[in-house]
C-alpha cells in the first residue's frame, strides 16, 4: 500500500470522524479532482438487506456531505465479491472504505476475490485504505475471537506489521483485560497488538509513523510493555528487535 490507512476503533460516517475524513480525502492522491470514495457493507453481509442498506445509506450521505462523489457497492458475498463491473469500480476509487461487521466474513468474503485484488491495485496506485473495526482487524496477521477471550483465533492478511488489532478497546471492561494477557502471552519476542478506543483512529503509512485522531486513545502492546497515545501523538507500527 502506498497509500494512507485510516484504523477505526468505531464511528465510522458519524460526525465524530469528520475531521479524520476530511483528512483522508485531502490526502488519498486525487491532485484536483473530486475524490471517489467506494463504501463497502462486505462485513455486514450476514446481517439482512436492512443493515447492508443502512451502511450503505450512511456512507453515501456522510461522504456526499463532506464534497465526495461516493458510490456504495453490494459487495456482501462471494459472488458479488467477484462482480467484474464492482472490480472496476473499486479499482479507480481515492478511498475504498470497509464499514463494521463479521471480521472473519469479511476475510472469507474479500480473499482472492475481484474485488480484494483491485483494492489492492487501488492502493498501490496512492488510494486511501479506510476500514472500521472488522475492516480495521483483517490488516494484522490475526483476528482474536472475542468471544472465546482470545483463546481462538483465525488468520488474516497480514498486511501491517502486527499480530492483531482489538476496535472498540476502551468499551472492552468485563473481558479486556483477560483478553489482553490471553494475546500477549501469545506474542512472540518483537510482536506487536494494537488497541483502538471507539470513536477514534490510526493514521498513517506502512513504515512510516501513525497519528492518533478522534476522541480517545490508541494502545500499543508488547509481550511485556504497554504504551499509550491520544489523539495527536504519533507511534510507530514497526516490529521491535528483539
Amino acid at each position: 500500500m502506498n497509500g494512507q490507512i485510516a484504523l477505526l476503533g468505531s464511528g465510522e460516517y458519524l460526525p465524530v470522524m469528520d475531521d479524520v475524513d476530511r483528512y483522508l480525502l485531502a490526502n488519498c492522491g486525487v491532485n484536483g479532482r473530486k475524490p471517489c470514495v467506494v463504501c463497502l457493507p462486505t462485513a455486514a453481509g450476514q446481517e439482512g438487506e436492512k443493515s447492508i442498506s443502512r451502511w450503505s445509506k450512511m456512507g453515501e450521505e456522510h461522504f456526499t456531505r463532506l464534497g465526495a462523489n461516493v458510490q456504495a457497492l453490494p459487495v456482501i458475498d462471494a459472488k458479488s465479491a467477484n462482480n467484474p463491473n464492482y472490480a472496476s469500480v473499486v479499482e479507480n476509487a481515492s478511498i475504498i472504505y470497509f464499514s463494521g461487521g463479521d471480521p472473519s466474513y469479511l476475510y472469507r468474503t474479500m480473499k482472492d476475490s475481484l474485488v480484494w485484488k483491485s483494492a489492492q491495485k487501488a492502493w498501490v496506485n496512492g488510494a486511501v485504505y479506510a476500514g472500521c473495526s472488522a475492516g480495521a482487524m483483517i490488516l494484522g496477521t490475526e483476528m482474536p475471537d472475542v468471544r472465546a477471550a482470545g483463546i481462538r483465533s483465525t488468520i488474516a492478511f497480514g498486511i501491517l506489521p502486527i499480530s492483531s488489532l482489538l476496535p472498540h478497546f476502551n468499551k472492552m471492561h468485563l473481558f479486556g483485560k483477560p483478553l489482553v494477557a490471553t494475546l500477549r502471552r501469545r506474542l512472540r519476542e518483537g510482536e506487536i497488538m494494537i488497541g483502538v478506543d471507539e470513536d477514534t483512529a490510526i493514521v498513517g503509512k506502512i513504515n512510516e509513523e501513525w497519528t492518533v485522531m478522534g476522541k480517545s486513545q490508541a494502545h500499543v502492546f508488547t509481550k511485556n510493555e504497554s504504551s499509550s497515545y491520544v489523539a495527536g501523538e504519533k507511534f510507530t507500527l514497526k516490529r521491535q528487535s528483539p
